[in-house]
């Protein structure tokens, strides 16, 4: 039997942002459900080694208790793309580089807005990257809004590859 752990990773541009939001999102629902099997991480298109989220991301990350204090940015590579299952990404230029660095990922990369239809091309999620508190919590609503939707499909991927 292969590797049971699904590998979720979500995009952004600087990993400091909206990708951290979404990887604590998603972690703390599935916390709260008791499933330990699908592993949640992020990285980005544009990022840096090693910085912190904003204050700003972590403040709006508490409206689910989410605590991402410790997350630390990290680049986006071919290594992680080829690691992953399924990649979530933010806008459509972020889901364009993983298919750049990456064309054997095509198929498992989606805009989180589109998922689990295929494509780049769509809605993104902007980002408040030097936006007020507010801005960050809408933006963080919009995201939970999106990794709720999607849950169900995210658990039901994961439970087949389980069952492989």
């Amino acid at each position: 039997m292969s590797d049971a752990r699904y590998r979720v990773m979500f995009v952004c541009t600087g990993n400091t942002c909206r990708s951290p939001m979404a990887e604590g999102g998603l972690r703390k629902l599935l916390d709260n459900r008791g499933i330990n099997w699908i592993d949640v991480s992020s990285a980005g298109t544009a990022a840096a080694s090693g910085f912190p989220p904003t204050v700003y991301a972590i403040e709006a990350c508490r409206i689910w208790e989410a605590d991402i204090s410790g997350h630390k940015s990290r680049p986006l590579t071919t290594e992680l793309i080829e690691q992953t299952d399924l990649i979530l990404t933010m806008t459509p230029a972020h889901c364009y580089e993983v298919a750049r660095l990456s064309p054997e990922a095509r198929p498992r990369t989606f805009l989180l807005k589109n998922f689990p239809d295929a494509g780049c091309d769509g809605e993104g999620i902007a980002d408040p990257i030097g936006g007020s508190l507010d801005m960050y919590n809408q933006t963080f609503v919009e995201i939970g809004e999106e990794i709720g939707r999607i849950l169900p499909i995210i658990i039901e991927r994961a439970q087949q590859k389980r069952a492989q």
